[in-house]
């Protein structure tokens, strides 16, 4: 599959505190369950507080889902880190193409960090997510728009 002629995505090295809500949301979701995975501590508690304050705790078995799967293969950074690094502007970017029904092209963002096997059982993880969140009100930046 080509990963060629993506849309640039405007997130890898920015701010995190640059990024808009949904975005900033799913990111701080990813980096506190990482983190607390790494710790060796039960992740799925660890993203709990700020998906509950911005109403999408629906949301948490999904990313739950999707960071179980990705676990070890796709490095996030710490919570505190000020900076989105590429892995973690893939998966902003995978999980706004699958919440907007553009599969194929999420699975092409994934290539560009996993194997194929990975890449397809996260691209499956992060429709689920895409929906929660999309039914909490959080609707990621769309990609596709010029």
């Amino acid at each position: 599959m080509a990963t060629r002629g993506l849309p640039a995505w405007p997130w890898t090295g920015t701010l995190a505190e640059a990024l808009p809500p949904p975005e900033r949301l799913l990111l701080d979701g990813a980096r506190l369950w990482a983190a607390a995975a790494r710790m060796g501590h039960p992740p799925l508690p660890a993203p709990r507080l700020p998906f509950i304050a911005e109403g999408a705790e629906a949301a948490l078995a999904p990313l739950d889902t999707l960071m179980r799967t990705l676990e070890g293969r796709l490095p996030l950074g710490c919570p505190l880190c000020p900076r989105i690094s590429r892995p973690e502007a893939a998966l902003l970017l995978s999980c706004a193409l699958a919440q907007r029904g553009a599969r194929r092209e999420a699975l092409a963002v994934l290539l560009r960090e996993l194997r194929l096997p990975a890449a397809q059982a996260a691209q499956q993880a992060a429709i689920p997510l895409g929906i929660a969140l999309g039914r909490a009100g959080l609707l990621l930046h769309n990609p596709l728009r010029c």
